[in-house]
């Protein structure tokens, strides 16, 4: 009887050893909590690599735990989880701090831009009042008007957008209408060449 009740405790003692690896939730809230600190502060639109990094090692970490819980008590590691989070925390922790500078940048590349493409507006606008007239080049030339009316538009919404705040649709609509007007540019120039060879 004796015997049977030292396997007994020593069994007891082996499971609670064992059974004690407890998945990590204080790491999981933390990171999910940093996660979403990060999105308030737009890291997913300035630094898009590291916040999917950060969110796929999350998302890894969970997984890796609803996988460590599914096995027996005593037989449950999470140690990989617990690197998972810590990954995911330390890439968030890392971007951070940079945020608001990312943010200056981006802004200034916004304002550059938009005298830049200001400039391209008015060069095309010129170009136009040089290209040649005539029944042949009356279409090509109303469809390159309506396509720099569209930039033009384009152009007064981005204001509204920076407004906003949204720096990075601002800058990728600047972009997309920055090389509208600089096929336009060339499209015109074409035309005026092409007059000069006759």
């Amino acid at each position: 009887m004796k015997v049977k009740l030292v396997f007994l405790v020593l069994g007891l003692a082996v499971v609670m050893m064992f059974g004690c690896a407890k998945a990590p939730q204080q790491a999981v809230d933390a990171a999910k909590a940093a996660l979403e600190a990060a999105k308030t502060a737009e890291v997913d639109r300035y630094f898009a690599d590291q916040y999917k990094a950060a969110h796929d090692s999350l998302s890894a970490a969970l997984a890796e735990i609803d996988m460590q819980n599914t096995k027996s008590a005593a037989s449950r590691n999470y140690s990989k989880a617990k690197k998972l989070l810590a990954s995911t925390t330390n890439v968030l922790n890392e971007v951070m701090p940079q945020i608001e500078a990312k943010k200056a940048e981006v802004k200034s590349l916004v304002d550059t831009l938009i005298v830049k493409t200001q400039t391209e507006l008015g060069a095309v606008k010129g170009l136009i009042a040089m290209a040649p007239r005539g029944r042949e080049s009356k279409a090509v030339l109303d469809d390159i008007q309506s396509r720099l009316s569209t930039c033009e538009t384009s152009l007064l919404e981005v204001n509204a957008v920076v407004e906003k705040g949204d720096l990075v649709s601002a800058h990728d609509q600047l972009k997309g209408t920055m090389e509208k007007l600089l096929a336009l540019k060339d499209e015109i120039q074409q035309m005026i060449d092409s007059k000069a060879a006759r």
